[in-house]
């Protein structure tokens, strides 16, 4: 019988042995100095331009700088405009993005390119492209002058179709790319119960990426309300009809600087209560 004092004999834990250094998120680790430099120079990068427009803020007059009825008139119409151009983008968007993640058909890469194209087009671009389409001697946009009267150019309308142009690509790629990490096998089995595709992409798809509809329709709305370039090359700028708020800040700043930093900190304020309401999303997500 071997006794508990032998060697070969089973004996509690032993303290002897090198204990293994745990490395957690919370430990200290020390940064690499190449990596520290450049990184402390982008976060100043990014940040020094908004702490100069707070610093030189007109705090005292900007209630009188934003009780103006111009003020008024270009904030209603970029609320008013992006939620539409918002809306348009559910409304077409959405389908587009269910046809480029769930169906197969011959150039589908092509057509994605495509889609995607206004994100990295210039918006003046995309503003000249809408007024050679949609102008009154454009290639659509003849035949709606002419047959129904019709004229989107340097109108309100216009200014909804600008902003959709350039803000529908956000929310095709978030939908997208929702629909591919969703499962199918859901479809799959309603189809095996009698649904039509529709029915079960209506009762089964779009609860499932509810949350990155909303995501990219955020992102669209925030894109449709900064946009500049197309809505000035294919809408104008009239006052009260056509002049958003970037299009009011780009005015002021020629006439009235302090007016101009007013209503550029309403446009940051808006900016962050979007990206506080993405960053809570994406927090639950994780």
């Amino acid at each position: 019988m071997t006794s508990l004092h032998e060697p070969g004999a089973a004996t509690g834990p032993r303290t002897d042995r090198p204990r293994r250094r745990r490395v957690g998120t919370g430990g200290r680790r020390g940064v690499p100095l190449p990596l520290l430099l450049p990184g402390v120079l982008a976060l100043a990068f990014l940040l020094l331009p908004l702490l100069a427009l707070l610093v030189r803020a007109p705090w005292r007059s900007l209630p009188d700088q934003l009780t103006g009825t111009e003020v008024w008139q270009a904030l209603q119409l970029s609320l008013v405009s992006a939620t539409a151009a918002t809306a348009v983008s559910l409304v077409l968007g959405v389908p587009l993005a269910w046809l480029l993640a769930r169906t197969e058909f011959p150039g589908r890469g092509l057509v994605r390119a495509l889609v995607t194209l206004p994100l990295v087009l210039p918006p003046v671009v995309g503003g000249v492209a809408l007024l050679l389409a949609l102008g009154r001697n454009g290639v659509i946009g003849q035949w709606l002058d002419s047959w129904f009267g019709i004229t989107l150019p340097f109108t309100t309308t216009g200014v909804v179709i600008a902003e959709a142009f350039v803000a529908m690509p956000f929310l095709v790629i978030s939908v997208e790319g929702t629909l591919r990490a969703a499962d199918p096998r859901f479809e799959e089995a309603a189809a095996t119960l009698g649904a039509s595709r529709f029915t079960a992409f209506r009762r089964v798809t779009l609860p499932l990426i509810a949350p990155g509809i909303a995501a990219g329709a955020v992102l669209a709305w925030a894109r449709a309300l900064g946009e500049f370039g197309a809505t000035i090359t294919f809408a104008g700028n009239f006052p009260g009809r056509t002049q958003t708020m970037p299009l009011a800040v780009y005015l002021a700043l020629q006439n009235d600087p302090d007016a101009a930093i007013a209503l550029s900190l309403v446009l940051l304020a808006v900016s962050i209560a979007v990206l506080a309401g993405l960053r809570d999303r994406w927090m639950r997500g994780a």
